[in-house]
């Protein structure tokens, strides 16, 4: 069975992201990046469902579409476990949505030759969470989403997808579009051994040209949605201190609460 994790390169959450003041994108060259903690649960599903079989020719393959940094998310995949790498890199591709992200990453999929697809539950710059449907479309196959319990029987899959008053059990047959929740099984961490072996794990750069789409098909030109505007966040105000030297701290903490409407 061919899995293959779609995995995306995101903005360290704890850096200092910013937008780039030419066309409102996201600054991803400019920060430091990482693999999106969401997806670190797809590529530990994936590692699972693996180690669950039977030992045959299953492998884990690891697809990102983003600038050159992005092959870090490529690395984190592989330290982890997986098996290779695709990278799709092209200076065409700044600046895509989601609609043009999932073109590409059905293109990739095809070329692939997938049995499972497997995504996070959204990315933790974006968050929309709409990508694996939208594969699952383009591809013709149908789509398990937002599973927190994963098992792969044969050619069935079947999930647990726990709301937020019940859960359901859902079942679907390969080849699929699957996506997880950060509820799913808990990402390991790179061990030594992982880190090393990830040297010399094949991975494959691949560009728009390879999967046979152009420029005018992906891009910021061809987005459907657009950033207009963009306000810096506002620095952090000093806090205000209410002193209690002649046992009035009560009062003037009730009256702090009250006019800030906390109360």
């Amino acid at each position: 069975m061919k899995i293959v994790v779609c995995a995306k390169f995101v903005p360290d959450a704890t850096a200092d992201r910013r937008f780039r003041s030419e066309d409102n994108t996201v600054d991803r060259a400019g920060v430091d990046g990482l693999l999106s903690e969401l997806d670190e649960y797809a590529v530990e599903t994936a590692l699972t469902v693996k180690e669950a079989g039977d030992g045959g020719d299953d492998a884990v393959t690891i697809l990102t579409v983003g600038p050159e940094q992005a092959a870090d998310a490529v690395k984190k995949g592989l330290q982890m476990g997986a098996d290779a790498g695709v990278h799709v890199v092209d200076d065409a591709i700044h600046g895509s949505d989601a609609v043009a992200t999932s073109l590409i990453l059905s293109k990739a999929l095809a070329k692939l030759e997938a049995d499972l697809v497997v995504f996070g539950m959204g990315s933790t710059d974006g968050g929309m969470g709409v990508v694996p449907a939208m594969v699952s479309e383009r591809l013709g196959l149908p789509a398990v989403t937002l599973g927190s319990e994963v098992t792969v029987d044969g050619q069935t899959v079947r999930i647990r997808r726990d709301g937020d008053t019940a859960s359901e059990t859902i079942e679907g047959t390969l080849p699929l579009v699957l996506s997880v929740s950060d509820q799913a099984n808990e990402p390991r961490y790179p061990s030594f051994k992982g880190i090393m072996a990830a040297k010399k794990k094949p991975v494959e750069t691949w560009s728009l040209a390879d999967l046979e789409l152009t420029p005018e098909q992906v891009g910021g030109s061809s987005a459907w949605t657009e950033v207009v505007e963009v306000t810096a966040r506002p620095p952090r105000s000093a806090g205000t201190i209410v002193t209690d030297e002649d046992g009035s701290g009560a009062a003037g903490l009730v009256e702090f609460l009250s006019t800030n409407k906390f109360l």
